[in-house]
């Protein structure tokens, strides 16, 4: 099966594409690297015509009030050429619980994004996950004032990105959801507490102070980015990740 891979060389999108060609796909990334720019539309036709699924992989460069407009142009523009190529299936990555934090813009962006998908021509599946353990460190810097992060309490579940990309792969090679699902790691911890972990594992000098009103996990209340329901549940487990 011929899959394009929009955002293929990224962090989950480059190992989407090789657990894709190890399965035996015709798993082709694409990316502004490659060439392809879904804001201008370059390149994009020529990327996902005659593939049966396209799979959009692709993150705002901000996550601030210019993220809505990232994700409407983007996902007008590869609607239009994956339904020109013929694709059969669109899957997007999103976030578990976007819909329940109205209040940060990068979370009412990736909702749009979603919306934008189900109205659109294509069968879809949305894949909604948790965040992602390889962004605790950059979480991490966006609060640190000198050897001192601030931290709110925010439960968190994070996932490790080989269990998102597993997941992807599966939905991408599977019958369209024309649904979500839900995808996040089997523990659940406060942020502040994820960072002293993570600290305790890899000490560089600094410590963590609990501060509900510091980054963008501050306008996240209760446990809102916290799977419900069917939900899958990831094997593994953060400490595990960080040794």
């Amino acid at each position: 099966m011929k899959i394009a891979v929009i955002g293929g060389t990224g962090l989950i999108g480059s190992q989407v594409v090789r657990k894709l060609a190890a399965a035996g796909h015709e798993a082709e990334p694409h990316s502004m690297s490659t060439g392809v720019d879904v804001i201008s539309g370059k390149g994009l036709e020529e990327a996902v015509a005659g593939a049966a699924v396209v799979v959009n992989l692709t993150n705002s460069p901000t996550f601030d009030d210019a993220s809505p407009a990232f994700f409407r142009t983007s996902m007008d523009n590869l609607l239009a050429a994956a339904q020109k190529g013929g694709a059969g299936h669109v899957v997007i990555l999103s976030i578990l619980g976007a819909d329940r934090v109205p209040e940060a813009a990068y979370y009412r962006a990736k909702v749009l994004q979603e919306d934008i998908l189900k109205a659109g021509p294509i069968p879809y599946s949305i894949v909604r996950a948790t965040q992602f353990m390889e962004f605790i460190d950059a979480v991490l810097s966006w609060t640190t004032e000198g050897d001192t992060v601030r931290l709110p309490s925010t439960p968190l579940q994070p996932i490790a990105a080989q269990d998102v990309s597993d997941t992807v792969a599966e939905v991408a090679v599977g019958t369209p959801l024309n649904g979500t699902l839900g995808i996040a790691g089997p523990e659940v911890f406060p942020l502040d507490d994820l960072g002293r972990i993570t600290l305790d594992a890899h000490p560089d000098g600094r410590t963590v102070v609990t501060d509900d009103t510091a980054g963008i996990f501050a306008a996240v209340s209760g446990d809102a980015l916290i799977a419900r329901g069917d939900a899958r549940i990831a094997p593994t487990h953060y400490r595990d990740w960080l040794s």
